[in-house]
This record gives C-alpha cells, sequence and structure tokens, in this order.
C-alpha cells in the first residue's frame, strides 16, 4: 500500500476518478478563497474530462500537488489538487483565474519572469 506523500502513477487519472467518484476534500482555505474569486465548486467539478495538469509539485510540504488547468463556460480556471493515494481522495487547496499578467494566452504556461 502507498504511504502519504507517494505519487500517483496516473495523476490525472487519479484526480478525475477522485473528482468523479466525488473524493474530495475541500479546505478551509479554498472554501474562504472561492467564495471572494466567484468560483463555486461546480465550476470545478463540471468540467472534469478537460483537466490538464500543467504544473507537478511531487514533494509538495504534505501530499504531491497538481495544478489542474480546466475551462468553464469559456473561462480559465486553475485548481490545486493534493493527491492522498492512501485515503483514496484528493484535497482542493486553492482555486483561481489565472491572471494574464502572470500566464501567457494559453493560460497554462507562465511567463518568463
Amino acid at each position: 500500500m502507498a504511504t502519504e506523500g507517494s505519487t500517483p502513477m496516473k495523476p490525472l487519472d487519479f484526480i478525475q476518478r477522485c473528482v468523479r467518484e466525488r473524493r474530495i476534500f475541500w479546505t478551509y482555505h479554498v472554501n474562504m478563497r472561492m467564495k471572494d474569486r466567484a468560483i463555486n465548486r461546480a465550476m470545478i467539478l463540471a468540467p472534469v474530462e478537460s483537466f490538464e495538469i500543467i504544473e507537478a509539485y511531487p514533494d509538495d510540504k504534505y501530499l504531491p500537488s497538481y495544478l489542474v488547468h480546466t475551462q468553464h463556460s469559456g473561462t480559465a480556471i486553475h485548481v490545486l489538487f493534493a493527491t492522498d493515494i492512501e485515503h483514496g481522495n484528493v484535497r482542493v487547496v486553492t482555486a483561481y483565474r489565472p491572471s494574464p499578467e502572470e500566464w501567457n494566452p494559453d493560460m497554462k504556461t507562465r511567463k518568463k519572469p
């Protein structure tokens, strides 16, 4: 069995499966941020098939995490998912609309400083 902090073999598949099966924990942080940013849970859950990992943080502090790009009603949204293989779930750490000042027009790659 995998231990906490283990990286999923296929992270996108793991994230999508957890979202489809609603094996999701919403952190206090993301709940507050989503309210401030006018992002609701449906905007994250509905476009599960269009998820695309754009950055990976396999050595993140507590659990491996992945920045996912998706679209809702034509608007780009980024969601940071932490993957908990041992308990078979994901944690939504944060969600936001990417800024054109920080991201290239595809909203999938960061601009170089």
